[in-house]
């Protein structure tokens, strides 16, 4: 069993910065892929970021490209999400995901982002 914890949500105009975060439990968070999903109210949770196990490769949705920025340290089993030039339709609720090496996958709480006009 894996615990995630996300933390770093808030409110911020559209512009501004936040960085999130997400901790693992346990001590083989080296051994996981990893990343960022984001869920409106009615709406299917989507893809948003996600990071190979030694950090070399990354990659994005479409819609975050050159503003946000996914990075881990496996040291402290923790991944981030920079998330920069916000924009009112990021807005959601983040969701830190990690997929074992056995192909099980677990997810965080989520920690709510939103982004005023």
């Amino acid at each position: 069993q894996v615990q995630l914890v996300e933390s770093g949500g808030g409110l911020v105009q559209a512009g501004g910065s936040l960085r999130l975060s997400c901790n693992a439990s346990g001590r083989t968070f080296r051994t996981y892929r990893t990343g960022w999903f984001r869920q409106v109210s009615g709406k299917e949770r989507e893809f948003v970021a996600g990071i190979s196990r030694s950090g070399g490769v990354k990659y994005y949705a479409d819609s975050v490209k050159g503003r946000f920025t996914i990075s881990r340290d496996n040291a402290k089993s923790t991944v981030f999400l920079q998330m920069n030039s916000l924009k009112p339709e990021d807005t959601a609720v983040y969701y830190c995901w990690v997929r074992t090496f056995y192909a099980r996958d677990y997810w965080g709480k989520g920690t709510l982002v939103t982004v005023s006009s």
